[in-house]
């Protein structure tokens, strides 16, 4: 049987063995970090040790990280109750708060009239396209950019932002709002006080340290230049798909992107139907953001961009990460434009077959 292939690191990374060993150490911890015994010192230590950690690879200070379950509970905590205005490409976590009337390009770029009173994305999970984020901006997703791009929260010159652990090989369920500091966030969680009274609920203490250790690692990638031989395996795989495939676009591609991201339409060819013929054939791609997937309808990140709507669900997303081989993605090419084929000869012979 073929070893199956995943291209879907947008979704879910694989969880990095530094994440695992740090999780699997964090259990041998049994005090509860509100504890004032040794046992409770000595997981508040581990705990404020982690938030260095992943403060240090987020570019901000320890106190202006708040842990929580994920980034759509982060991006609950900072922009409930606010007016913000943010673009129709967002991620539905913000979209679910924000007003949707930001206008995006053909390039996936937002214009800002009032950082002030906005919210933006630093990078866009479905296409990879990275904003230029303006200085004084409310808050901005951080998720898909956090450790496969480098950037500095502290020199961002924004409010807030949000991360999530498993999008760059951290355990699910865990994730971090950052605040500058001074910045109001007022709890929705009230209890017994922990994250400094701005999030109540003993802390996850075993998906906390695994976060920090993925986010180290991930630091240590790109520190290393993974983010190169990434955007290497990326651009070969559109060429590949590119030469084979005259009907097929890139959308974002004239843009900055994520090095990992290609999001590959095909008017016509309906993403959901790829997404099924890709993993019969062992490759896990995807047909936008998971938390859209099995909702037939178009992508509001393709519509927004100036996609016509019958062809915003004919996109699927490839996205790999610094284990993806290069021959596992040429493989993916290959089982890509033979479906592709497939489906041009069908639409001929049903064009064929209306004329007679």
């Amino acid at each position: 049987m073929t070893e199956r292939v995943y291209l879907d690191w947008n979704a879910t990374a694989p969880l990095r063995p530094e994440a695992r060993a740090a999780m699997l150490a964090a259990t041998e911890i049994v005090g509860n970090p509100s504890s004032v015994h040794a046992e409770g010192r000595a997981a508040k230590s581990a705990l404020e040790r982690a938030r260095e950690d992943v403060a240090s690879a987020l570019g901000a200070e320890g106190a202006d990280v708040i842990f929580t379950s994920g980034a759509t509970e982060s991006a609950a905590l900072i922009l409930q109750g606010r007016d913000l205005a943010c673009a129709p490409a967002e991620h539905a976590a913000v979209l679910a708060w924000c007003r949707a009337e930001l206008e995006v390009d053909r390039n996936g770029k937002v214009a800002v009239p009032d950082p002030s009173r906005a919210a933006l994305q630093l990078a866009n999970p479905e296409t990879g396209v990275i904003q230029d984020l303006p200085q004084g901006l409310a808050v901005s997703d951080l998720t898909q950019a956090f450790g496969k791009i480098p950037f500095a929260f502290n020199w961002l010159g924004i409010d807030a932002g949000f991360v999530s652990a498993h999008k760059l090989g951290g355990p699910r369920g865990i994730g971090a709002l950052v605040v500058k500091r001074g910045t109001d966030v007022q709890a929705r969680l009230k209890g017994g006080g922990q994250e400094q009274g701005r999030r109540a609920g003993t802390e996850n203490l075993i998906g906390i340290m695994g976060f920090a250790a993925a986010a180290k690692a991930a630091q240590n990638d790109l520190d290393q230049g993974i983010a190169e031989k990434v955007s290497g395996i990326r651009d070969s795989l559109m060429t590949a798909l590119e030469s084979g495939a005259e009907m097929v676009t890139f959308p974002g591609r004239e843009s900055r992107r994520l090095p990992n991201t290609l999001s590959v339409l095909t008017p016509g060819w309906r993403g959901e139907t790829q997404v099924m013929q890709m993993d019969l054939a062992g490759f896990a791609v995807s047909a936008g953001s998971a938390c859209s997937s099995g909702k037939v309808r178009p992508s509001n990140v393709l519509t927004s961009m100036g996609i016509a709507t019958e062809w915003a669900g004919d996109a699927i997303r490839v996205s790999i990460g610094p284990t993806t081989d290069h021959r596992d993605v040429m493989r993916f090419a290959e089982a890509w434009l033979a479906a592709y084929e497939r489906w041009r000869q069908r639409n001929e012979a049903r064009a064929t077959a209306g004329r007679v």
